[in-house]
């Protein structure tokens, strides 16, 4: 596999149809690409309708996609890079760590990439220096002496037996805590997306920690909500960017002998992450904020929804309004998104609900549909983001 510097690299930018000369993209690289992600970048393969010529869109999502040891796509956001940037920061709680210093004059989502790569691998290998935490994890094993507390319902039952079933503590580095870890960095390493400056350092983090702890596949949920004590506080930082990087690795494929994981950035779901977490920041104290909210309809719930974000009042928790994110730039609202908000806001027996766009619409809303009154607002991803994100609590107060 060739380091992600020494690979041809076309780049496109997301919702952008660009157009490529049949001979640039090799018919079986572009039905790896199609088949593999054909929902993250849409493909049109030479014809005459296209002219003979290769179109691809990206469908919102910015990242890195190697498809062939000779090529990949570079996605690129619509977003200003510094603003993409920021909102990640928010998004996965980073901006509360010292690292980001590290961050400063990246230019390019690869770049960061790999840099919050290096951050997480210097960060494991100084936790090696210093030995993983260990924690007491229940056992239960067949021992020629006793370990722990017998187990006296199997020994009567099976008197005969030399071994003791006894139930123990081992006190064990293989805790939750540094697989998630061990995990992350595997896939970092067989991204292939850091350079061969980087790439050492990732391969050392992850081959310090195979004697300690087991290989088990773990979710970007797995990394938040976790209990940390004196112990293992250091861990906090090195989950937030774990989180960071099982949310963006692509689906698994083979290029050769060789199995590498894209790294992708779906931007729908970033800009519903950052706008939550702006919102917890800066929300006034009498107001609370529930993010993906859960609610069902019907006696066996069978139907579920998730509520992008809730607004209530701190003191009574009365919901007082449904805001849900829409990552796109359309002319107006979609009969789907009006459909959808305006549920949540019977669910939750509000009066009023608010879809977000990062852009101001050509054509925005401000309806009353029977007791719900319905409106749309932007958080511009353009220019100051604090600016930005102040003109949308305002008018959210104002609504």
């Amino acid at each position: 596999m060739k380091p992600a510097e020494r690979r041809k690299t076309i780049c496109l930018t997301e919702y952008v149809t660009h157009s490529l000369p049949a001979r640039e993209i090799p018919a079986d690289v572009g039905e790896a690409l199609w088949r593999q992600h054909g929902n993250r970048i849409g493909v049109e393969f030479p014809s005459p309708k296209t002219d003979h010529q290769w179109q691809l869109t990206p469908q919102g999502w910015v990242g890195y996609v190697p498809v062939s040891p000779e090529l990949g796509f570079s996605l690129q956001p619509k977003v200003p890079l510094d603003n993409l940037f920021r909102m990640l920061e928010y998004a996965y709680r980073l901006e509360s760590f010292e690292f980001l210093d590290d961050m400063m004059g990246c230019d390019s989502l690869e770049e960061f990439y790999e840099r919050l790569a290096n951050v997480l691998a210097k960060r494991v290998l100084d936790r090696a220096r210093q030995g993983f935490y260990r924690a007491y994890l229940p056992e239960t094993d067949r021992l020629p002496y006793v370990r722990g507390r017998l187990d006296m319902r199997h020994m009567m039952r099976r008197p005969w037996s030399a071994q003791l079933r006894c139930h123990y503590e081992e006190h064990t580095p293989d805790v939750e805590e540094t697989q998630i870890l061990a995990w992350t960095l595997r896939r970092i390493a067989r991204s292939h997306l850091c350079s061969e400056r980087v790439q050492p350092t990732v391969r050392r983090a992850y081959q310090s920690l195979r004697g300690f702890a087991s290989l088990e596949p773990f979710r970007p949920g797995d990394c938040v909500g976790r209990v940390y004590n004196r112990l293992n506080d250091d861990y906090r930082p090195m989950h937030a960017l774990c989180r960071f990087f099982l949310e963006h690795s692509g689906p698994t494929h083979e290029m050769g002998d060789r199995v590498i994981i894209p790294f992708l950035v779906n931007m729908g779901r970033l800009f519903e992450l950052f706008v939550a977490e702006w919102l917890r920041a800066y929300l006034p104290a009498q107001l609370m904020l529930s993010v993906q909210e859960k609610v069902s309809i019907g006696e066996a719930e069978t139907l579920r929804f998730e509520i992008d974000l809730v607004l209530s009042d701190a003191s009574t928790g009365k919901p007082i309004c449904v805001l849900d994110t829409k990552y796109k730039a359309d002319e107006g609202p979609s009969p789907n998104d009006v459909a959808q908000v305006v549920t949540y806001a019977e669910m939750k027996n509000c009066r009023r609900a608010v879809l977000i766009y990062p852009v101001p619409l050509t054509q925005p809303l401000n309806h009353k549909l029977g007791d719900i009154h319905l409106r749309s607002m932007s958080f511009g991803l353009k220019g100051d983001l604090e600016e930005r994100g102040t003109e949308f609590l305002c008018d959210l107060a104002g609504f």
